[in-house]
């Protein structure tokens, strides 16, 4: 009986730690606009220089041969950045743009390629406002894409959309 009840205890606790691990293991992966630079690229910061003002140059999207970070290819990572919409009507949208602050895009030059996400969502997402930032959560590639407003070095297909908290 004894044999039985450690037996039982044991069966228990391996079943406890498989499933703890499969939930861990499918935990998206937190990262930020800076994971999504390669190691030792030196990335020119476009929203110090970003002006309403000034040359047509201002308005040219820099550094279109900005690197991915291949090792996220196929990864399911949780992203948050600000949205700049693409496909969708005035309930929900389908496909936008991410990209890590307020008017890239839209009010300014976009930044490198390597720092805009292109994201479809099956279904759609209401966005409350523009001016809010987001998560995005999803299998993320590196694959690139290019639009009438920016070229595009990620592309993630999102499971989910939820409002940034700090």
């Amino acid at each position: 009986m004894q044999y039985i009840q450690k037996l039982s205890f044991v069966s228990l606790v391996i079943i406890s730690l498989a499933v703890s691990f499969l939930a861990h293991a499918n935990a998206p992966k937190e990262i930020f606009w800076e994971d999504l630079i390669p190691q030792g690229h030196v990335q020119i910061d476009t929203q110090d220089q970003a002006s309403h003002e000034g040359s047509e140059q201002n308005w040219v999207q820099p550094d279109l041969d900005a690197p991915v970070v291949k090792e996220l290819d196929g990864q399911s990572v949780s992203l948050p950045g600000f949205v700049v919409p693409l496909e969708g009507d005035s309930e929900v949208i389908t496909e936008f743009l991410l990209v890590p602050y307020f008017g890239a895009c839209i009010h300014v030059p976009p930044p490198p390629p390597n720092q805009i996400v292109h994201v479809t969502i099956k279904g759609g997402v209401p966005i409350e406002s523009l001016y809010d930032a987001i998560v995005v959560t999803g299998i993320i590639s590196t694959e690139t894409w290019s639009g009438d407003i920016a070229q595009v070095g990620y592309k993630i297909k999102a499971v989910g959309v939820a409002p940034f908290e700090l």
